[in-house]
């Protein structure tokens, strides 16, 4: 039977359009509906290739997260009111959507009324990113999730997360996140003994990525360690930004703040760098992992990210904690530090060992295993 797949997502992000293009590639046939072409709190433009992409018609909602961690978030929630009509003219045979709201219900109802489709949620979410999200959420899901022929998830925490709604794991596929980490994975290995201790951040500076918290270890250990001079680079820009710059720290503690540059100068700042730090509270996978391991560096992270989750061996690619607990980050802090040389470049090594394989066109593959097994049931 030939493969005609809708996929139903929010936006197509720049370091999601290489897999969606191996999709394009490894289908007979994919059509992606978009809710917009790009949120207004993202620094991207719409990018869509080749693909073939409809934008649908929607309204939007504007929420606050609130999430247990103590953190706020802003959110945009769209609602398309046109995915019955949308894809009863394109008439797939597979659905494929992506989140747990009111885009993912009307797809659930569609396959039920069209009971040939089959119906695939990607469930890009954690067991961190999930808390806080209220009552009526988690009734929708209750019904939702269970509606789907298979589930598509990032790691072993979105499938904990999903097995708690009953779902047997014969229905639950891995596909790890990626993106195309070509120009980050020839970024020099060599190290200065100054890079090769030197901390390096890329994302937002919002709550939600925990820097004051790592930062205030950061400073106890720096003040335990007179004698260490220590740098710390931060890219990035958000709500963050002045009360990190404005933290006292102790003279031998160099923070450097870039704010946001362009995509295409990211390698050269990983090359002069020799730990990526990711301190998040919560994230669903975490990109700027990716890149960093393809650059070589061993990650200081968070069990709050997915990615580290997945990614991250204690002591061989990285150094892992607790986000909410400060002693589990300073014992981290002081880990990482501590390493010698020596084995900070085998580390080095086993980062970029580590991620060779998780190239969009395998993460696709996951995606057509997961088509493949419910079109055969």
């Amino acid at each position: 039977m030939s493969q005609r797949v809708a996929f139903l997502t929010h936006f197509i992000a720049p370091y999601r359009l290489p897999l969606y293009q191996s999709l394009a590639t490894q289908l007979q046939d994919l059509k992606i509906l978009v809710s917009t072409p790009m949120e207004p709190n993202r620094p991207w433009q719409s990018n869509w290739g080749d693909l073939n992409v409809q934008v649908q018609r929607k309204f939007t909602l504007i929420r606050t997260w609130n999430h247990p961690q103590g953190f706020a978030e802003t959110l945009y929630v769209h609602v398309p009111y046109d995915t019955f009509w949308v894809l009863g003219s394109y008439q797939p045979n597979i659905v494929i959507s992506h989140e747990l709201g009111m885009r993912t219900l009307q797809a659930a109802l569609y396959c039920k009324w069209r009971k040939k489709t089959k119906f695939i949620i990607w469930a890009k979410c954690s067991e961190s990113t999930e808390q806080g999200r209220g009552k009526l959420r988690e009734m929708l899901r209750r019904w939702l999730i269970p509606q789907a022929d298979g589930i598509v998830v990032n790691g072993d925490s979105g499938a904990r997360y999903i097995r708690r709604f009953g779902i047997p794991s014969e229905k639950i596929f891995r596909a790890f996140q990626s993106t195309d980490t070509s120009n980050f994975s020839g970024v020099r290995l060599e190290k200065s003994q100054e890079e090769a201790y030197r901390l390096l951040f890329v994302g937002q500076l919002i709550e939600r990525k925990n820097m004051q918290r790592f930062l205030g270890e950061l400073v106890k250990w720096a003040e335990n360690y007179p004698e260490r001079s220590l740098e710390f680079w931060l890219v990035g820009d958000g709500s963050e930004r002045s009360p990190l710059e404005t933290q006292p720290v102790p003279e031998n503690l160099h923070l450097k703040f870039f704010g946001n540059i362009a995509y295409d100068q990211l390698p050269e700042l990983y090359a002069q760098a020799g730990m990526f730090v990711f301190p998040t509270l919560a994230d669903e996978w975490g990109q700027v992992v990716n890149e960093a391991m393809a650059s070589g560096l061993p990650i200081l992270g968070s069990l709050g990210s997915q990615a580290v989750e997945e990614l991250c061996t204690e002591g061989k690619t990285g150094w892992v904690f607790q986000p909410d607990r400060p002693s589990e980050i300073y014992q981290a802090i002081d880990r990482a530090l501590s390493t010698s040389p020596e084995t900070l470049e085998q580390m080095r090594i086993q980062s970029r060992k580590r991620i060779e394989s998780m190239t969009p066109e395998f993460v696709a593959s996951k995606f057509v295993e997961a088509i493949n097994s419910v079109m055969a049931r």
